[in-house]
């Protein structure tokens, strides 16, 4: 059994956990706010993007476009968003599992990949695929440069035969306590479907008329919706990975209260049993002096 230095000694570094676990929690919970509150800001834009070039589809019939260009799948590109930092319960593990679901039926030598967060870069370093681009995620605050960055990568390497489709692996936010990954088809872009991801729009379909004419308009919108479904990814995985953190350190806090309060019980106990077995001593020692 422990002595009751041992103990005092495991409480104070329970306490000392359980304070940096409720102030990474108090930090993940404001970076969280600030996270959820450009998701839904952004989603209205994203949603309106999808609902004009599903229109723009219908009413520009079949035209020629680099990013518009069906070929045969036989080289796949995959851009998965992935955590930065660790301490968030299963978040990276999910995001990697689900990317390694889409990997795993396809032939490594075929695949190129481009990573964003840290925790991709460490697992995919070790594996047989080959990175393309590596990039890192602010988690304070993203912004459409960078996404415009990831993405001009993306589209080039499209346009150039690298690969023959690019799909987007990324944590969809619902909640602090869900994430759900999802993995879409970036390019090339399907514009008759766009609107399905986020669902119908209330009020029906609308109608739009075009000037000079829906496929030019099309030809110059296609670069600016890859950007904008690598941004609202890249803002949903940063208030997933918030929300997981949060979720994560507020059970880590909870764990650690409950450790504490097992240990000062099993301290009391130590403690009433060296009390007990000193009186002992003492009526023993004075039964013996009589």
């Amino acid at each position: 059994m422990a002595s009751m230095r041992q103990i005092r000694s495991r409480i104070r570094v329970a306490k000392n956990i359980q304070q940096i676990t409720k102030a990474m929690k108090m930090v993940a919970a404001a970076r969280l706010k600030r996270a959820q509150d450009r998701v839904q800001a952004a989603r209205p834009y994203s949603q309106k993007m999808r609902d004009v070039m599903a229109s723009l589809g219908r009413a520009g019939g079949s035209i020629q476009h680099p990013l518009l260009e069906v070929r045969d799948p036989v080289r796949i590109g995959v851009l998965t968003v992935t955590a930065d930092r660790g301490l968030a319960g299963a978040y990276a593990t999910n995001i990697i599992r689900k990317t390694m679901e889409t990997l795993r039926p396809l032939d490594p030598a075929n695949v190129r990949m481009l990573v964003v967060g840290r925790k991709g870069h460490a697992f995919f370093r070790r594996r047989s695929y080959a990175i393309a681009g590596e990039y890192g995620i602010n988690m304070t605050g993203i912004t459409f440069g960078e996404a415009q960055e990831i993405a001009r990568q993306a589209r080039e390497m499209f346009a150039s035969g690298e690969v023959d489709v690019l799909y987007l692996v990324y944590t969809r936010f619902l909640s602090a306590l869900t994430q759900r990954p999802t993995v879409v088809q970036l390019l090339p872009v399907v514009t008759e479907n766009a609107e399905v991801e986020a669902g119908p729009t209330e009020g029906g379909e609308e109608e739009y008329l075009f000037e000079p004419n829906a496929a030019a308009i099309l030809s110059r919108l296609l670069p600016r919706y890859v950007d904008t479904l690598i941004y609202q990814a890249l803002l949903e995985a940063v208030a997933s990975e918030h929300g997981a953190r949060m979720t994560a350190m507020s059970s880590a806090t909870d764990n650690a209260g409950k450790m504490i309060s097992s240990l000062t019980l099993v301290l009391n106990r130590a403690r009433q049993a060296n009390i007990t077995k000193e009186i002992a001593e003492i009526v023993g020692g004075a039964e013996a002096l009589k």
